[in-house]
């Protein structure tokens, strides 16, 4: 939702605040890697308990996260690989920050936290799943009130403002909403049956029976 009422600005925003990022010797690939390790980087610190480090680093990876893609646009090198190595790598990091949350909640013996964590990745897990295989058989869902920029921002305010199992809370809601939308909105488009290629035979007109067009092939 973010990304789709804030993502033409954000194109003409961010190359006017970091234009050094859009230098040619720049790789988009590059960027991608070095935010995810970043953001890896906030993972400890939650891990750590250190909720406001993770969360300063969190929103300066979200910067790269945001800059790959431009970059690539921006330069012309926009490519499939670059695509796949920005999406894999964002499951990556949604999955190592919700990990160090749980961790830090085990240490400190609070078994609900964990829990409500938890659920949370798995619910972020199945919100981009969904969409992934949706589009692999040719149905794409570009909707959902919870897509990842939402879910990156909320984890940062709950890190910064010491909000963050409220900030779970919500992700928590908001990632099961979307998972079940964007799981009836696939079966809208996919529930109905392809044509089969080995089905019966048609029947003869005349006879009732079968139709053989030749041999058995």
């Amino acid at each position: 939702m973010l990304k789709e009422k804030l993502g033409q600005k954000l194109d003409d925003w961010v190359p006017r605040i970091l234009p050094f990022a859009f230098s040619q010797r720049l790789s988009p690939s590059a960027i991608t890697v070095t935010g995810t390790l970043i953001c890896l980087g906030a993972a400890v610190a939650f891990g750590r308990g250190e909720l406001v480090v993770g969360g300063l680093l969190l929103g300066i990876g979200g910067i790269f996260d945001l800059l790959d893609g431009m970059v690539a646009r921006r330069n012309g090198s926009v490519s499939r690989w670059g695509a796949f190595l920005d999406s894999t790598l964002d499951r990556l990091v949604d999955m190592a920050v919700m990990v160090g949350l749980m961790f830090h909640y085990a240490l400190s013996g609070e078994p609900v936290r964990v829990g409500l964590a938890g659920f949370v990745l798995i619910t972020s897990v199945m919100t981009s799943y969904v969409k992934a295989r949706a589009e692999t058989l040719g149905s794409p869902i570009a909707k959902g009130i919870f897509e990842r920029g939402e879910r990156i921002v909320l984890l940062i305010l709950g890190a910064l403002t010491g909000w963050m199992v409220t900030s779970l809370v919500i992700l928590a809601i908001g990632g099961l909403v979307t998972a079940t939308q964007r799981m009836l909105l696939a079966y809208q488009s996919l529930a109905e049956p392809e044509p089969s290629l080995g089905g019966p035979e048609p029947l003869g007109r005349e006879t009732g029976k079968p139709e053989h067009a030749g041999g058995h092939g």
